[in-house]
């Protein structure tokens, strides 16, 4: 007996489409069927993408083509392609597993002929015994029939209520759920073999899970268990896990038997390094290897890194504002302030996204100071390379289930049966990573389902029964290491209470009336005072894990996407972007902030500056509240295809203005004011400290006008316990002697360069009466193919913006004030390997 052999079926298929039911009776699935006119296909791989690499179909994102793309949903499509199988000396104990990793989604699927299966879950492996149907040492012919996802569905019953965001069928197919349209993306419903396929010969028994954990954490030692399942379907001797756990050269062994197929062992790592988010240490991993013998031989291998690490989550009573109860993560005994964002999709296709995508957008959010993650349950679980890179990077991952915006038939056995598959599986498949922080039930759906019937609090809607009995059930079963939250939001007197649990802020944008308690009938406000981000500044949450506003990505993206006569402010080619409606609600955010554009130049710069004055403002009123509030996951990190959206990085990752100023709040050490009304009228400066050390230094502040006169300032010493936040001193207004608010602004700065310098504008930037500055521009090629670029300027420069519309440019910073007489040097690089040249750079401010 020896470790499996694994054949890789990945690579070039055949594709071809027939009207639905027309497949089988072509014999699309016999071995001589006649393929010579199919066209190619990339395995992994999806038919949109391939009919557009062949010219079939015009690229989905440019201007409105994704309306001429909706006949691919309606037909039905199969891949083909043949393989030599393995040859080996194989006995009746040889078995042949094919896997395919990720079927999207009704799937069927042949060998030599004859059906072995079908699948009908996007999310989830689909493993067929083999043995039988496979001609070893010769060639075999290896067929996969997707049937269109509406007609599938086809007469299934509406389910009975009376809210849905997007197409009602999409509640009865486990599939991307936007992938039916969104606020933020188009109705593409994607189709094909989205992951890798496997052929894998194995003698015996193999591995089918292994469960790492960690029990107990001392200096000295850390206490780990390692679970191991085996199927076995033969009689073989001292079945048992070998299994080992190993960093920098130090490793611990034991072996658990497995005489009934299951077994554990606990292992005791010394001086263990532990895993923590890449703010408050090093992201530690070890190497674990699991490999199953019986009388001596190797029969299967199961690798993975995994991380020494607890976390849990406080939710007991914060006594310094009674009433309320604390929501605040807890990673190896120390609490954090989570920083981060809400993850979409990365792409309309996700067969399309590869690791070096992955590792582009998180390393993205790692230099933006963000420690955590939400993966959204209108997407996908993501592929695994994602989740290893949160583990390498050290970001927490927020894990929803789902399920979102919607009612779902948990009335129907059938449907149940296949959540019930695909929670088991996923949470067999992601446990092991030390990045997942929580498991979260739905997205919305708590929430929306008691505004709906507000007149019946505690109602229980379609699909209570799998978010608050069964997903709980199986992550105490199969986990048991980390929170189960229902919802997102949930928690206290209302789903969105911000008393307790986690909340989602869309007061700001959507206009919704806070605060709202259970049996009271939901309100909104569209006007600019009802969707102003000001209202940050009044919410008292515990942890908000969804708040935003819309931002245009930069004119290079319109530019690819929107035919020059289309490009235009108010045009249809534009608004096409937009997926959520009315069309204008940003303009009650801009109204209030800056202005409303009349040029599309404009509408991109005031967009961004909204979406990033707003996220600027809401993120340092809650990380001034730190632990009050504990968390911040704002909407949303990034985009599925060039739209306009909450997004700060767009589709081709060139970063919004909001995405620099989440850098700067996120940062570990932040100094920020705050509008004082409760004591004398006036402004606080606060200085919040994410480190494990006390902070000290002595800053500046200084009071001015934007021609350049200086009207105060002052010298403070401030010292900062270690995770906390802190008022360090007040200015009343009547001390400060403000002569014209619209000319003046207070700033801070650290004489040691420790945190970002800051400032605080009187009223808003729209009222803001600015000199227009004289920039001084000079860029030099530095080391490694970067670029310096120093800019000074002799009066304030708001909204200091360095543009190189290029894919891959990357800023050191961007989006900036400069103060009168201030000079910075900015370092501009290129990751995608193209050069720089010193005429693609151009600076300007507002």
């Amino acid at each position: 007996m020896s470790e499996p052999i694994t054949l890789n079926l990945n690579g070039i298929w055949k594709l071809r489409d027939f009207v639905p039911g027309q497949g089988l009776a072509a014999g699309a699935q016999l071995p001589d069927h006649d393929d010579t006119s199919w066209r190619p296909a990339s395995v992994p791989g999806d038919v949109h993408t391939a009919l557009v690499e062949i010219k079939r179909l015009s690229p989905p994102f440019y201007n409105m083509n994704v309306e001429t793309c909706q006949w691919v949903e309606r037909q039905e499509w199969w891949y083909r392609t043949t393989f030599e199988s393995p040859v080996a000396k194989d006995d009746t104990v040889t078995r042949y597993l094919l896997r395919f990793d990720g079927l999207d989604t009704f799937a069927t699927v042949y060998l030599n002929g004859v059906e072995i299966g079908s699948h009908q879950n996007m999310f989830t492996a689909a493993t067929f015994d083999v043995t039988e149907q496979l001609r070893r040492g010769e060639r075999n012919t290896l067929a996969v029939r997707f049937d269109p996802v509406t007609a599938t569905i086809g007469d299934r019953p509406w389910i009975d209520d009376e809210w849905m965001l997007g197409n009602p069928v999409r509640v009865w197919v486990r599939k991307a759920q936007c992938n039916f349209g969104w606020d933020w993306g188009p109705q593409l419903i994607s189709v094909g073999i989205w992951q890798g396929v496997t052929l894998r010969r194995y003698r015996g028994a193999r591995l089918t899970s292994v469960f790492f954990r960690t029990l107990e954490l001392t200096p000295q030692v850390a206490r780990v268990a390692v679970q191991i399942e085996a199927e076995r379907w033969n009689d073989l001797p001292d079945l048992a896990a070998h299994v080992r756990l190993e960093r920098d050269g130090q490793s611990v062994v034991g072996i658990a038997p497995l005489a009934t197929e299951r077994g554990e062992i606990e292992l005791e790592a010394p001086e263990p390094t532990l895993w923590w988010t890449h703010d408050l240490g090093e992201p530690a991993l070890y190497d674990l290897t699991v490999e199953l013998r019986a009388g001596g031989e190797l029969l299967d291998t199961h690798r993975e890194r995994v991380g020494i690490r607890t976390i849990t989550v406080d939710q007991s009573p914060d006594p310094e504002e009674p009433g309320t109860k604390f929501f605040t993560f807890v990673l190896n005994g120390v609490k954090i302030f989570a920083k981060g964002a809400n993850w979409i999709p990365v792409d309309s296709f996700v067969s399309q996204v590869d690791k070096c995508r992955y590792r582009e957008l998180l390393e993205l959010a790692v230099a933006a100071n963000m420690n955590m993650l939400r993966v959204w349950g209108g997407g996908i679980y993501e592929k695994d390379a994602f989740y290893r890179l949160c583990d390498e990077l050290g970001v927490l991952v927020w894990q929803d289930f789902m399920f979102a915006c919607a009612p779902y038939p948990d009335h129907d056995p059938g449907f149940m049966a296949e959540v019930e598959r695909e929670a088991v599986a996923i949470v067999r498949r992601l446990r092991n990573h030390p990045c997942i922080a929580l498991w979260c039930g739905n997205n919305e759906n708590d929430w929306i389902a008691d505004q709906v019937h507000w007149r019946q609090p505690g109602y229980r809607f379609p699909g209570w029964r799998i978010n608050h009995e069964l997903l709980p059930s199986i992550v105490e079963r199969m986990d048991g290491t980390r929170l189960y939250w229902p919802s997102s939001p949930y928690g206290g007197n209302d789903h969105n209470d911000e008393r307790e649990g986690n909340r989602h802020n869309w007061q700001v944008w959507h206009g919704l009336v806070f605060p709202r308690r259970f049996g009271q009938c939901p309100e909104r406000r569209f006007t600019p005072e009802g969707v102003s981000f000001r209202h940050y500044a009044e919410d008292m949450a515990r942890f908000v894990s969804e708040f935003g506003m819309h931002a245009a990505p930069v004119l290079e993206t319109l530019r690819r996407n929107i035919p020059a006569p289309g490009l235009r402010l108010g045009g249809p080619e534009l608004l096409y972007r937009n997926k959520d409606n009315p069309k204008d609600k940003g303009d009650c955010l801009m109204a209030s902030c800056i202005g409303l554009p009349t040029t599309l130049e404009q509408y991109v710069d005031f967009s961004m500056i909204a979406q990033a004055e707003g996220l600027k403002l809401g993120i340092e009123h809650y990380r001034r509240r730190k632990f009050h509030c504990s968390g911040t996951l704002f909407w949303q990190l990034n985009d599925c295809w060039p739209g306009l959206s909450w997004s700060v990085l767009d589709y081709y990752l060139f970063p919004k203005a909001g995405y620099f100023y989440v850098k700067r709040a996120y940062a570990p050490i932040l100094a920020s004011f705050k509008k004082e009304e409760e004591e004398v009228d006036g402004v606080s400066l606060w200085i919040t400290n994410d480190t494990l050390e006390e902070f000290s230094d002595t800053v500046t502040v200084f009071h001015g006008d934007f021609s350049s006169r200086k009207l105060y300032e002052e010298m403070l010493e401030v010292r900062v316990p270690a995770n906390a936040s802190l008022k360090v001193k007040h200015f009343p207004f009547d001390e400060l002697g403000i002569e014209d608010p619209r000319r003046e602004y207070l700033a801070v700065c650290s004489q040691s360069s420790r945190f970002y310098s800051n400032r605080h504008f009187f009223v808003e930037v729209k009222d803001l009466v600015r000199p227009k500055p004289d920039l001084k521009v000079e860029i030099a090629a530095g080391s490694d193919g970067k670029y310096e670029v120093r800019v000074a300027t002799d009066v304030y420069a708001y909204f200091v913006k360095l543009v190189a519309p290029i894919e891959g440019a990357r800023f050191s910073d961007n989006y900036f004030d400069l103060f009168p007489g201030q000079e910075r040097v900015i370092e501009v690089w290129n990751e995608a390997g193209r050069r720089l040249e010193e005429n693609d750079i151009a600076v300007g401010c507002l």
